[in-house]
């Protein structure tokens, strides 16, 4: 089973395995281009480091490296109907962490709670790869539920959503909530290639 990261603005939570070893606050923007920001979290310890002169392998939070934004475009349909609702906040990420071995890992998150083992639809230009959303059987809503995140597939799928998405000027994403509202959001490529070159340079992917 491959780490996963999930990596926010707001917050950053780290997966690996399965299992929820790190949160955080992060105000660690290094950089933007035009629609695209630039994070890194320099690896830490969770617990005070004295004498032993390093930190226990079990409390290393590793370095992390992300780029993220915001959707240019939200439009929330019930069958062919547009309606208003309430959403969270909504990103997509791409994030490196040569701690954990990920390197270009693609991540959405929706701003609402999918059901479980949903699938998520992202389009680039004339390419389509489809994003997996666990989803959790839980009624939580917070930023921080993993249950509003979708992931590639693979690492090879990653490889291949980053190549599109240096080529493409913008990615759609459509989604289903567990209310069954259609979600379509566009995000602005714009800067993408710029902007997921300097995160893989300052992580050293």
């Amino acid at each position: 089973m491959r780490s996963i990261l999930i990596g926010g603005i707001a917050g950053t939570a780290l997966a690996v395995l399965g299992q929820d070893i790190a949160a955080q606050e992060s105000d660690n923007r290094v950089a933007a281009y035009k629609a695209w920001s630039v994070f890194e979290e320099p690896a830490s310890c969770t617990v005070t480091v004295q004498d032993i002169g390093e930190c226990p392998q079990d409390k290393l939070v590793p370095q992390q490296c992300w780029v993220v934004s915001g959707p240019t475009e939200i439009v929330n349909k019930k069958g062919d109907r547009i309606v208003a609702v309430e959403r969270g906040v909504i990103r997509l990420f791409v994030s490196y962490s040569p701690g954990l071995n990920v390197k270009g890992q693609v991540s959405y998150k929706s701003g609402y709670p999918y059901g479980e083992n949903s699938v998520v639809k992202l389009e680039i230009s004339d390419s389509g790869y489809d994003l997996i959303a666990p989803g959790l059987d839980k009624r939580e809503t917070s930023d921080r539920d993993e249950s509003q995140f979708a992931w590639s597939k693979s690492d090879s799928d990653d490889a291949k959503i980053v190549a599109s998405m240096k080529r493409g000027a913008d990615a759609v994403i459509t989604g289903v909530s567990r209310r069954n509202t259609t979600t379509i959001d566009t995000f602005s490529l714009f800067g993408f290639t710029a902007a997921v070159e300097d995160a893989e340079k300052r992580c050293g992917a």
